[in-house]
């Protein structure tokens, strides 16, 4: 933000230089430097994002009064009216409230526009401004002197006496005032007269009603936009303006009139005119907000000293706050009512701040106690930590996806919806977003799958080689009986083979608590290989899905490579984890490597042999692992695989005897003939 100290001082008395941005650094507006712009001195401060109260000259201002305790001068715009009412020549309508809040319009006749006088010149000059004519300079002016931006249109170039704030039409463009033409999209908010767009609300106006030196009627706009609605409007068209700056930003919607008045005031002053009866005012009134609790006692827990109740109060009412005694104990608190300007003030910790800033941090000794608590991480973040240290051990990138998601891709993976996938829609819970992705639909995620597979493609199409990608975040699922549930989920996406994918599942509930077995069963999902895949089980519980993607995702997702999936559910990983990490004694005795080839059925899973040749010796076994799986219709039949499997054998009290071993064997051929039907090949 730049000021002008020339104009600063219009509102309240100033020190010297140095102390002035030496007072304003240590109260938040952190002064960045200063220049000699003519005879004016430009001073440039960084306001942060929260405070667009100071975006003005007026806001600065008026924590020079606090900081100094100097009285100050705010105007008092009364401009004189005559002549016809505004409402009865013209008209507004707001047809997308959702983007722009309130609307309001003055409509000024007989002006003459022409060169600004040089003390305005200097002074947008000053702060980085160029000057056009009186009354655009005058319109910026306003703005850079309370915050609040305004636009003024050639009344006379608006066709049909209205004026429209809607969405585009389709293929509509505009010609703004920087004469290049852009194409409006769904979700900007247009300025429309009864036949086309004339301007870019809380961006840019059209070229077709600026004001010129032929203006003769002018139309004064002071309103209230949607800060989302604007900050998206400037990035995709990258067309980035002072008001778009103050609008991204939230601006006081209480302060619009004010800054109508002064703007029609001024221009009459300058370039004469006469203002009609009456202004246009559409929308929402501004809303009122709720006092908030403040207690002494917090004050110097927070902070770490004393501060008298009296300077906290003055503090607090110099600053525009209403102070009233608290509720509760109005000994100790106070109910606190934040001014229209301050946006950013809306907890008790608020208000700590703002009397800590003004008071001055620099009074707070170095050495004071301030009491503090130690705290402990939940389970749960224990767990997650487990479980991103096994999967970046594994190769994996974490990424972070958005969470709304094209319908196609909602429905692409519903396995988690309690819904039927015929009534998928009611499974889904929508949003209104037209910024993303020109859809006009979006719907919060029912997996992280699609957002994984589509950040796939994205690092594919930039030929970036083995992309191995992990995200924890919440899913949306509808419930019938109130508010959605948002379970959170683990994703995985991945180059690597169905087998390997699988083993990394296994390694992090390994880690997670080693006496736990992941088990497979068959599933029958649009979004895998119905070959290639498994839903993953611990005791009879669902843990999630691993799986090869089918072709009709690929396709969908527009991938060129395989890619092989995984999503689990985090909840029941929290529940299955231990606290503490379990170590057993390493048995100090020699191990015994079997091997054994099975001729089995061709729908025989892996997981279903493993867990027959676990539960065969289970006081022996130490570990099975797969080796291969080899097909030969000739020989063994058709529907007939071999499947090679290697085991561990060891004993934790002894070595193991050629007859202890034989035995194990045994049990092993026979559990898995008589679970599997499977024949030991010889």
């Amino acid at each position: 933000m730049l000021v002008s100290r020339d104009w600063l001082k219009e509102y309240v008395a100033l020190p010297d230089h140095d102390e002035l941005v030496d007072r304003l650094t240590m109260s938040g507006l952190n002064h960045e430097g200063s220049e000699m712009v003519g005879d004016d001195q430009q001073i440039d401060l960084e306001v942060t994002s929260n405070r667009s109260d100071c975006l003005g000259h007026i806001g600065v201002a008026r924590e020079v009064a606090v900081l100094f305790e100097n009285p100050l001068k705010i105007p008092d715009p009364q401009p004189a009216t005559e002549g016809s009412d505004i409402s009865q020549v013209f008209d507004v309508q707001i047809d997308c409230p959702a983007l722009c809040y309130r609307f309001t319009a003055r409509l000024i006749r007989g002006v003459k526009v022409g060169p600004s006088p040089d003390w305005l010149v200097e002074r947008l000059q000053t702060v980085g401004i160029a000057s056009v004519n009186n009354v655009v300079d005058l319109s910026n002016y306003v703005m850079l002197e309370c915050g609040q931006p305004l636009h003024t249109f050639d009344y006379d170039q608006l066709n049909g006496n209205k004026i429209v704030v809607r969405e585009p039409a389709e293929k509509e463009s505009l010609v703004a005032i920087d004469h290049n033409t852009y194409a409006l999209q769904p979700g900007m908010c247009v300025i429309a007269d009864g036949e086309r767009a004339v301007g870019l609300g809380g961006v840019m106006g059209g070229t077709e009603t600026e004001v010129t030196d032929s203006t003769c009627n002018i139309l004064v706009e002071a309103a209230f936009f949607n800060p989302m609605c604007i900050r998206a409007t400037a990035r995709k068209l990258k067309l980035h303006s002072p008001a778009s700056y103050r609008f991204e930003r939230s601006i006081n919607s209480e302060n619009i009139d004010w800054a109508s008045r002064r703007c029609c005031e001024m221009i009459m002053q300058l370039a004469g005119g006469q203002l009609a009866e009456g202004m246009i005012d559409v929308g929402q009134a501004p809303a009122t907000r709720p006092p908030i609790d403040f207690r002494f006692h917090q004050l110097q827990r927070i902070l770490g000293i004393a501060i008298p109740r009296e300077t906290a109060v003055s503090i607090l009412e110099n600053l525009g706050f209403g102070v009233a005694p608290g509720t509760q104990d109005p000994q100790d608190s106070l109910s606190v009512s934040p001014p229209a300007w301050r946006l950013d003030v809306n907890r008790e910790i608020d208000l700590i701040e703002e009397v800590g800033r003004i008071y001055g941090y620099d009074k707070v000794p170095d050495d004071v106690a301030v009491p503090m608590a130690a705290s402990v991480r939940s389970h749960e973040d224990r767990v997650m930590q487990k479980i991103r240290h096994a999967i970046t051990a594994a190769g994996f990138d974490e990424a972070m996806t958005a969470s709304l998601v094209p319908e196609a891709w909602s429905d692409c993976f519903t396995a988690w919806s309690n819904h039927p996938p015929l009534q998928s829609h009611q499974a889904m819970l929508g949003v209104l977003d037209t910024s993303w992705q020109n859809m006009p639909v979006n719907l919060l995620r029912r997996s992280l799958l699609p957002s994984l597979l589509e950040a796939f493609r994205i690092n594919e199409y930039k030929q970036n080689d083995q992309v191995e990608l992990f995200e924890t975040a919440r899913v949306y699922l509808a419930n019938a009986a109130g508010l959605p549930t948002e379970p959170i989920k683990l994703g995985l996406v991945s180059e690597r083979s169905y087998g390997e994918i699988k083993g990394v599942v296994e390694a992090v509930v390994g880690m997670l608590n080693t006496e736990v077995v992941v088990e497979t069963d068959d599933c029958d999902l649009e979004l895998l290989d119905i070959t290639h895949a498994s839903e993953l089980l611990i005791d009879g519980q669902r843990l999630g899905w691993v799986g090869k993607i089918s072709p009709a995702t690929q396709e969908l997702f527009r991938l060129k490579r395989d890619a092989t999936v995984a999503e689990l559910d985090v909840g029941l990983l929290n529940q299955i984890a231990t606290r503490v990490t379990l170590h057993g004694q390493i048995s100090p005795f020699p191990a015994l490597t079997r091997d054994f080839n099975f001729i089995v059925d061709e729908a025989v899973r892996w997981g279903d042999l493993a867990k027959s040749v676990r539960e065969a010796s289970p006081d022996l076994l130490e570990s099975v692992r797969y080796k291969e799986t080899f097909r030969n219709a000739a020989k063994d039949g058709a529907d007939k695989k071999r499947v090679l499997l290697s085991v561990v054998l060891r004993s934790a009290d002894a070595t193991l005897t050629g007859e202890q071993a034989e035995l194990a064997c045994q049990a092993i051929v026979s559990r898995c003939k008589d679970q599997q039907g499977a024949d030991l090949l010889g």
